[in-house]
């Protein structure tokens, strides 16, 4: 986007006002390349007349196919080559014949690109590409290996967006855990270098630390979480499985008791801790006896917020070959079973909060269509990371004039909605 704007290119609100629809892929599972797919169908069903570009995960790992059997889309361009964005929109724009994804080199965002995010939120990304090597991950594939930025470079990054009144930074990755770990004299993680230099920045800011894989957990970062409020003790931590079987073939390290006393540690440390987690149903092998291994773990975890998805055999892995494929009837039946078991656990830890003075992150206003024209506001807590967790509603109006999306208001908790949490905002205090 910013190199686009920097060349002249504008965004616009509409579709119908662009000279180019981009559709952002994914190609990570079946169902995520099969709705990429369904949205360039469904945009060339609505405008036969405009250029559309598919761009991201799905355009780097099969441009070739696609270029041959996905003719609605008129040029592709995959995530190693950033840089070319403004020639393959020129070349789309002159008539010039379909762009091919063709890796180059990665080019990293700054603080100064247009901010596509939450209102006062916004995403920093501090690494590309993994090492882990999960035998059902087809990231390394798209992504490449591990290539983490310069600590100054990501600290001038959240500097310039500070001071463009963004007051949430998710610090995000592949797996933020291995940051630093990617040059040759490197041995251990450099996340929590990188944190103690975050933490030198002035003013009053949120810092969310998304995706760190479990088996090289950086301990060291609970230490500057505890001296910095800043930084939200909030973890998402992708477990995948329980069983030592399912683990090994998956080629992770840990098991279900290592996991288990990381937890302990996280929440001894920090006890207003909150942890998410994601669980892979139907791996190759699977048996019942697995899938009991695991309900047993989720029960001892008791996570704040997980999210599940079944097994995808995806070409190029080393799982793709693995024998005693599991039914997708049968994975799809236990991934309901986890759903469904998630529900009392997720309830009763949000109960934890009601009665809790907090900060909200004002989202949203929401004016009502009835004749009383009431107004209500969404946001966050720091519970809740954005797009994926429940929301923070604003019930009572009181000091609803003086929000502004994008800021904090100081609230409190009073009741719990399904996932979500009504809190009562009176905004004295409010940055």
């Amino acid at each position: 986007m910013v190199l686009l704007d920097k060349a002249g290119w504008e965004c616009v609100p509409d579709a119908e006002l662009a000279d180019i629809i981009i559709v952002n892929s994914c190609g990570f599972i079946e169902s995520a390349k099969q709705e990429s797919i369904n949205a360039v169908l469904q945009w060339r069903k609505i405008y036969p007349g405009k250029k559309i570009l598919l761009a991201g995960c799905l355009a780097q790992r099969y441009a070739k196919e696609l270029s041959k059997t996905l003719t609605e889309a008129d040029g592709f361009m995959g995530v190693n080559d950033i840089a070319q964005i403004v020639q393959t929109a020129e070349n789309l724009t002159n008539g010039t014949e379909k762009t091919d994804a063709n890796p180059a080199h990665v080019t990293l965002h700054t603080g100064e690109r247009p901010l596509l995010s939450l209102p006062g939120s916004a995403y920093v990304k501090i690494s590309e590409g993994c090492n882990n090597r999960c035998s059902f991950c087809a990231i390394p594939l798209i992504r490449g290996s591990l290539v983490s930025r310069t600590i100054p470079d990501i600290v001038e990054e959240c500097r310039v967006l500070l001071s463009r009144g963004i007051v949430e930074l998710n610090i995000i990755g592949q797996d933020i855990g291995a940051f630093g770990t990617d040059g040759t004299a490197q041995t251990a993680a450099k996340l929590s270098e990188l944190l103690n230099a975050i933490s030198s920045l002035e003013g009053h800011f949120w810092v969310r630390l998304l995706y760190i894989h479990p088996d090289h957990f950086p301990v060291q970062i609970l230490d500057i979480m505890e001296k910095d409020e800043r930084f939200l003790p909030y973890f998402d931590i992708p477990f995948q499985h329980a069983s030592s079987k399912i683990l090994t073939a998956m080629n992770r390290r840990g098991t279900a008791e290592k996991y288990l006393q990381l937890l302990e540690t996280i929440r001894r440390r920090l006890p207003r801790a909150v942890i998410r987690s994601t669980f892979l149903l139907g791996f190759p092998g699977e048996t019942e006896k697995d899938f009991q291994a695991l309900l047993d773990f989720q029960e001892k975890a008791e996570l704040d917020w997980l999210g599940c998805f079944t097994y995808s055999r995806e070409e190029g892995t080393s799982a793709y070959s693995m024998k005693e494929r599991v039914p997708a009837k049968t994975a799809t039946a236990r991934k309901q079973t986890i759903e469904e078991r998630q529900v009392p656990i997720t309830e009763k830890n949000m109960n934890r909060f009601i009665g809790q003075n907090m900060e909200v992150l004002i989202e949203e206003r929401i004016d009502s269509a009835a004749e009383d024209g009431e107004t209500f506001w969404l946001g966050r807590l720091y519970c809740q990371a954005p797009d994926i967790d429940g929301a923070a509603v604003i019930v009572g109006g009181a000091g609803g004039e003086s929000l502004q999306t994008g800021k904090f208001a100081k609230c409190k908790a009073i009741d719990r909605r399904g996932f979500d949490i009504a809190v009562s905002c009176h905004c004295q205090g409010s940055h």
